[in-house]
């Protein structure tokens, strides 16, 4: 009885909980004010908004890459698997099983694609043969690296930088990526390209992804769940097909409504709702 009580609270519990954080620049400057969410396991959640809003913050306070940027998570918790991991170091969480794919890729422009990947991978002590395994599996996902393995991921272009990001990623052997900005600077193409590997990486090796973007139409449409960050609230949640049709979204992220395109100003009421802590 106890043991199925057990097994049953522990499958009803949320991969990733994000519990009214606050987090704080500078000890002066509020950025996210009691931001509360869910991630469940095997699942794809977009956290949307403009920019500005506090999506990266959000997802810098999760990896716990803050510090370096002089912020603090002042107020609440982080947990993974039921474990708080807001305290450690980002090294220890990426050991946890939880990664950041950072806005703007960042790979290493001097070492090849194929270096870049294998820098994924420092963290997991590996054989040359596993090494190998994984770098196979990444190359299956991104055929277009292997073709360019070779080059120097400076030389490369903005996709295939963002495909060698992700790879370097799976290369740890995620649970989960937090994957910020995907489609920054991307081509629609290349966009769309991007998105359906991280559909696949979802189905096929039940990667969990929380994905911070600007792109709500393309967000939406590859997401299970979304969450809209404003001035570093969350304002409204909804599963993404809902998200996607409502009428508050489309007028404020995707400039329509029944009526053509509106700006804020013409917009009198917005239904929003009051998840935060006083």
């Amino acid at each position: 009885m106890n043991t199925a009580n057990t097994t049953a609270a522990t499958a009803a519990a949320p991969y990733l909980s994000v519990n009214n954080i606050e987090v704080i620049y500078d000890h002066v400057i509020l950025v996210l004010k009691g931001v509360s969410f869910e991630v469940p396991q095997g699942g794809i959640v977009a956290l949307l908004g403009a920019n500005g809003a506090g999506k990266s913050t959000t997802l810098k306070s999760i990896s716990n890459l803050l510090r370096a940027e002089r912020g603090d998570v002042t107020k609440g918790s982080v947990e993974f698997k039921g474990a708080r991991v807001d305290q450690m170091t980002p090294n220890e969480l990426v050991k946890r099983g939880v990664i950041q794919v950072m806005e703007g890729r960042h790979c290493f422009g001097h070492l090849t694609i194929e270096e870049n990947l294998l820098t994924g991978a420092y963290t997991r002590s590996v054989s040359r043969s596993e090494l190998k395994d994984s770098l196979e599996k990444v190359y299956h996902y991104f055929p277009r690296l292997k073709t360019r393995r070779s080059s120097q991921a400076g030389y490369t272009s903005g996709g295939e930088q963002q495909m060698c990001a992700i790879g370097r990623a799976l290369m740890a052997k995620p649970e989960m990526i937090l994957l910020d900005e995907p489609s920054m600077g991307l081509a629609p193409q290349i966009v769309e390209e991007i998105f359906e590997i991280v559909k696949d990486l979802n189905s096929k090796e039940r990667v969990s992804f929380l994905l911070a973007e600007q792109n709500t139409m393309v967000a939406l449409r590859y997401a299970d769940f979304g969450y809209i960050l404003e001035n570093g609230r969350i304002v409204m949640e909804g599963e993404a097909k809902e998200l996607a049709n409502n009428e508050d979204v489309k007028e404020f992220y995707l400039g329509l409504s029944g009526e053509g395109r509106k700006s804020f100003r013409d917009v009198k009421h917005y239904r929003r709702r009051k998840r935060w802590l006083s």
